[in-house]
């Protein structure tokens, strides 16, 4: 490992106010290590979604910190917090959330032109991270006429377009069959992991734990443990 990539301290999130509040994140704390795969895993409504939301510098904790990279996001300003979305972290949505008035090519550019790229130099380099992922033939396609896993190549290209540091996948295999799941996972353990940046996956997918470096499980909003992940003996 190269080094702390997350530290989460005591992190608490509540929705409502009186009798009507509800507990989403109770306390948690971990650690991510850069060159790390880590999963969070849990059934629907412990917290994973909740969890990540805070970590990524979308939705403010009640109490506890978050520190990406040494630096505590929830004390940056709210111009800081933006920047810190925009470059430091990429996310890649159950649902994909491609554009599909855009071609592939464009909607790998999107976050580079965000930053104000020039736009001929924003399709150069989604050009580049297509070829990564291998679908630079389907560039000029739009997402309708892409298969679940080329579009889920897509969404990973667009998410690594801004290097960013730590790259969070929300069930990556919901929306693919077992096999294509698989696959893309895989790929992306060989060839989007590296020891400058940290992937944390949410997933319930126990046919991906395989890939993991360790996996933290979650209920009603707790850490139930943390164990090794790899290939298990059978």
């Amino acid at each position: 490992m190269a080094g702390l990539a997350v530290k989460a301290h005591e992190l608490i999130k509540w929705f409502g106010e009186g009798e009507a509040k509800t507990y989403a994140v109770r306390g948690v704390s971990f650690e991510a290590d850069f060159g790390e795969m880590f999963y969070i895993e849990g059934p629907s409504g412990s917290g994973k979604t909740t969890l990540l939301s805070l970590i990524s510098g979308i939705l403010r904790p009640n109490s506890g910190s978050v520190l990406v990279d040494d630096k505590d996001i929830w004390s940056m300003t709210s111009d800081q917090l933006a920047d810190f979305r925009l470059n430091k972290v990429g996310f890649v949505f159950q649902d994909f959330h491609l554009f599909p008035r855009l071609t592939t090519a464009e909607n790998v550019a999107i976050p580079l032109i965000l930053k104000r790229r020039d736009w001929n130099e924003s399709m150069n380099s989604a050009m580049e991270y297509l070829e990564i992922v291998g679908i630079k033939d389907r560039a000029n396609l739009p997402p309708v006429k892409l298969s679940g896993g080329e579009q889920q190549r897509v969404a990973i290209a667009r998410a690594i377009a801004s290097s960013p540091d730590i790259l969070i996948f929300d069930e990556p295999t919901a929306s693919l069959d077992g096999d294509t799941g698989r696959r893309i996972v895989e790929f992306v353990k060989h060839n989007v992991l590296n020891e400058m940046r940290c992937i944390i996956i949410v997933t319930h997918d126990s046919r991906i734990f395989e890939y993991a470096d360790r996996i933290m499980k979650m209920e009603d909003g707790r850490i139930l443990g943390i164990e090794k992940g790899g290939p298990h003996e059978e």
